[in-house]
């Protein structure tokens, strides 16, 4: 899950119909140590997100069959997705700034991409999404990591993890509550989308579900989305909390 800079890995679709923007972009995220998949065209991008997850989406406002508008906007209400999305476009009206954060994206950026922009843009971005990738300890009910020493403890008691194991239980607890794609677990945890990891991926959380106790009574539950990927819910959550994780620092 690491990235080079200090930036945590995260699985980034990147849409542009012109392929070298898209070269630049994704050599721009390559160098923080970030997973790109580029798409030339909207419907490409949405039948993918269909069947996969992705952590963030940069995308063009002008596109070869539809409006970089309605990406947006199907991904917000046909989808339901709170992918958090960074819009990269020639255009510069306020009027069509304001159309863009109304249908649902998080931020702008105009071209022509400067890399030190777009670097500094998707990592406070990415910050504002994702707090808890950013933390040295994360407490989700009963279960307390430490994610500099690599531990994990269970109502105080160390539970010994390999180490796929303890990326793989991390990176469901730090995505709580959200359908995680196979191919997006297999190159968070391993790297890369390889389909011959999939049952490795099966034997894995079915480790983790042992060792971890995950049922109702601890509070959580891990689901199998049939052709899809998992799902770490909370159960009961107006007892345990649905706001996430609590945040702290070092012990």
């Amino acid at each position: 899950m690491g990235g080079s800079k200090g930036v945590i890995k995260m699985r980034i679709a990147v849409l542009d119909h012109e392929a070298h923007q898209r070269k630049l972009i994704h050599q721009t995220m390559a160098s923080l140590g970030h997973e790109c998949h580029e798409y030339a065209d909207g419907k490409s991008l949405l039948h993918s997100m269909r069947r996969q997850t992705f952590d963030l989406l940069l995308l063009d406002w002008h596109l070869p069959d539809i409006r970089g508008l309605d990406v947006v906007k199907t991904i917000r209400h046909d989808l339901k997705s709170r992918l958090p999305v960074l819009f990269i476009t020639a255009r510069r009206d306020d009027a069509d700034m304001v159309a863009g954060l109304n249908a649902g994206a998080d931020d702008f950026m105009s071209k022509p991409i400067q890399a030190t922009e777009l670097e500094a843009r998707v990592n406070a971005l990415l910050r504002r999404s994702y707090p808890a990738q950013h933390e040295t300890e994360l407490v989700f009910g009963p279960y307390h990591f430490y994610p500099p020493s690599r531990t994990l403890k269970v109502r105080g008691m160390p539970v010994e993890l390999k180490n796929r194991e303890y990326e793989l239980a991390l990176f469901l607890f730090q995505n709580l509550g959200r359908l995680l794609s196979r191919e997006h677990l297999h190159e968070a945890v391993w790297g890369l989308g390889v389909e011959a990891l999939s049952r490795s991926l099966d034997t894995h959380i079915s480790r983790l579900r042992t060792k971890l106790d995950l049922r109702p009574s601890n509070g959580f539950l891990l689901l199998a989305i049939y052709g899809l990927g998992y799902r770490l819910e909370t159960v009961e959550a107006g007892q345990l909390g649905s706001r996430g994780p609590e945040l702290r620092s070092s012990p």
